[in-house]
């Protein structure tokens, strides 16, 4: 079985990327599937589970995502991409929008992956401008 599994190796950055796509596409199943097989090939990579967090966050599983999230800034304390999700997933969590904020100025800051840096900048616009306002109505309560 292992030499099998050797042979798509090469193929794991596809393997994430087309995770990615399924969950856009909202086929959660797939998605699913496609980062399980990733984790396979690489064990000891966190993209996979960055992957994973990702389909929590897009079902809006904020705990789930959180979880996943903080366990890869753990053990990759510079992964820029996780901390910057595990921002958004405090932008979206009761009373922790300024943690969420500070979290996503940071990784933005010492990022130079201009996909970070942009998905940073969205997500920073988005919460001074939609969620502050939300943040004192009823759903979020104040901060």
């Amino acid at each position: 079985m292992d030499d099998k599994a050797d042979l798509f190796v090469e193929d794991f950055s596809l393997l994430i990327e087309a995770g990615f796509i399924a969950v856009k596409q909202l086929d959660e199943m797939s998605a699913t599937r496609i980062f399980q097989a990733a984790q396979l090939l690489s064990p000891t990579s966190t993209a996979p589970q960055i992957g994973m967090g990702y389909i929590a966050l897009n079902k809006l599983e904020i705990k789930e995502a959180t979880r996943i999230y903080e366990k890869v800034t753990q053990a990759e304390p510079d992964n820029y991409l996780a901390q910057t999700f595990l921002g958004i997933c405090y932008l979206l969590t009761k009373g922790k929008l300024k943690k969420g904020e500070s979290i996503i100025e940071m990784a933005t800051k010492k990022s130079t992956d201009p996909t970070v840096k942009n998905l940073g900048a969205i997500s920073l616009e988005w919460a001074k401008t939609e969620l502050a306002k939300k943040s004192k109505g009823p759903f979020f309560g104040s901060e």
